[in-house]
């Protein structure tokens, strides 16, 4: 599971075999282990109904348009290849480098934090398994972290 080296992401952690060390089953991916498509369809769904309606992340709702649709799907297809599936965002002639889009936007704890409680939550009701959610949420949290100004 790659990216291109020009996102400066942090990038999950890959999923371990499961069963004995000689077991020739194939390793999955944290986007397998979700539910593929449908799966980072549903977190990314929730993570913006989330942001959407609960008062504990004002602050990042009002960064983002009225219409959420849009960067909805920008979000899925950017979890899509940082799960380690199709890399749809990447595909975009347009897009853009993760740090570079969210550099316009003053981030800090206080937003950091409401995006991870929004992403946690989630991910708690997600079908990824409570080992490799953990592992998620380290990734995510790097990344978020990466975006603060102070």
């Amino acid at each position: 599971m790659t990216s291109p080296p020009s996102t400066n992401q942090a990038n999950p952690p890959e999923a371990k075999p499961s069963g004995a060390q000689n077991d020739p089953a194939p390793q999955q991916s944290p986007y397998e282990l979700i539910g593929g498509e449908a799966g980072v369809r549903q977190l990314t769904n929730r993570f913006y109904d989330i942001m959407d309606t609960h008062s504990g992340a004002s602050r990042i709702r009002a960064m983002h348009g009225e219409d959420l649709s849009p960067i909805r799907q920008l979000l899925f297809e950017f979890l899509s290849g940082w799960l380690g599936g199709p890399s749809l965002y990447f595909s975009r002639p347009e897009h853009r480098c993760i740090m570079s889009a969210h550099r316009p936007f003053a981030i800090g704890r206080a937003e950091r934090d409401e995006w991870m409680m929004c992403m946690r939550t989630s991910l708690a009701e997600s079908k990824l398994p409570s080992e490799m959610r953990a592992l998620v949420d380290q990734g995510f949290l790097r990344m978020a972290d990466s975006f603060r100004k102070n």
